[in-house]
């Protein structure tokens, strides 16, 4: 019988250990920089057990989020410059894994594996895209062959697209990660990662009861925006220019005032959707053009408050929720303290509580669904697909 050649030998050697070391990688829509997460697991499924090692966050110079921000969520790029960049991500992002490893005193050979989300450059669910011959579609680059050839670490990437290939729209993927690290029986816990764009999971106290998982909204994505355009930030560090302004409430009403709040759930959104020519054609709706630029970041942090708040009473109004929140948002107190009054009957807390890193959560997510790609078996949560997913870039 012919042996298997030593990829696949790696391979199954790596699925078959008793624990694995890995890395997650994320980079979000914000641009802010590559997260990486050194993690140990052992077991699969809901038999995980899992310790974080290692987290940093490797910040982007202004020079590549540029580069990245010239084909993100527009409709109409460059396709040498998305070419050029699946390259270049790929190889970049390589080469900051192994200047952490390298901090870290860490050797490249004793990781198992990277599982990498990419770099989501368009995002474009049916009931967004509206064109009924096409179904659901997602797009990161930053090609997992060159991380995996830069490393010399086997690479899962691409993870969205098995969701989408299943029935799904590709997001959010948090539930995987959610249902097995955060849940508690007799416990009604809510996930809530505000990040670009705001999503929870509802993990309900009867553990045989549905989980929800759902994009919610605006995140940071209309408030980072506006703090580029108008005053040379990258995001509203501490709420300074928030708790500056004043909310417009007319503003803030044209908002709301969109169909996607009114959507079926689960459903996922975006920057394609949620960006300044929203916000313009909020403005148009009310004739309203010469708001005050800190006015404008208030409107716009109310904005994100009032959404989360709005349908977590819509949905789960309920005694002795917890909810435990990270992301970028995790940090932004206009919008923590927006929530603690808007929510009096819950309980809020940020994801250290439960023993995850609230900045790292979401590149531990990834590495464990490399953990799962590797070694676990489809999980059917609530009518989420029941998949494994990514794909294996080998490094030789």
């Amino acid at each position: 019988m012919p042996s298997l050649n030593h990829n696949l030998q790696n391979l199954f050697n790596i699925a078959t250990k008793e624990e694995r070391l890995g890395i997650g990688l994320m980079s979000g829509t914000s641009l802010d920089g590559l997260d990486i997460a050194l993690c140990k697991f052992k077991g699969s499924g809901k038999q995980t057990a899992f310790e974080l090692f290692n987290f940093i966050t490797i910040p982007y110079e202004e020079s590549f989020k540029h580069e990245v921000q010239e084909v993100f969520a527009k409709k109409q790029v460059s396709l040498e410059k998305v070419t050029l960049l699946n390259a270049y991500i790929g190889n970049f992002h390589g080469e900051l894994v192994l200047q952490a490893l390298k901090q870290w005193g860490i050797a490249a050979a004793d990781v198992d594996f990277i599982a990498s989300h990419g770099q989501t450059i368009y995002h474009a669910p049916k009931h967004q895209h509206q064109q009924t011959v096409y179904g659901n579609a997602t797009l990161q680059i930053g090609d997992a062959d060159h991380l995996a050839v830069k490393t010399g670490i086997l690479t899962i990437s691409d993870f969205r697209q098995k969701h989408i290939a299943a029935g799904g729209e590709g997001a959010p993927l948090a539930l995987y990660g959610d249902v097995l690290l955060g849940s508690k029986p007799g416990e009604n816990r809510i996930l809530l990662n505000i990040g670009g764009i705001a999503n929870l999971t509802f993990l309900p106290a009867d553990t045989n009861a549905e989980v929800l998982c759902t994009d919610i909204g605006p995140g940071n994505t209309l408030i980072d925006a506006a703090c580029r355009a108008y005053f040379n930030k990258p995001y509203d560090e501490d709420a300074a220019i928030a708790n500056t302004g004043e909310v417009n409430t007319v503003l803030l009403d044209a908002l709301l005032d969109h169909p996607f709040f009114r959507e079926t759930l689960p459903k996922t959104t975006g920057p394609e959707l949620f960006n300044l020519e929203y916000v313009a054609d909020a403005q148009q709706a009310v004739r309203l053009f010469n708001i005050n630029k800190t006015d404008l970041v208030a409107t716009l942090s109310e904005f994100t408050g009032r959404t989360i708040s709005n349908f977590i009473l819509s949905h789960f109004n309920i005694p002795d929720l917890k909810i435990f929140v990270s992301g970028g948002g995790a940090r932004n107190p206009y919008i923590i303290n927006y929530l603690k009054t808007a929510l009096p009957n819950a309980t809020i807390a940020n994801t250290s509580e439960l023993g995850i890193d609230p900045d790292a959560k979401e590149a531990i997510l990834f590495a464990l669904l490399g953990n799962e790609a590797l070694c676990g078996e489809p999980i059917k949560i609530g009518n989420n697909p029941a998949v494994l997913m990514g794909k294996f870039s080998f490094a030789g």
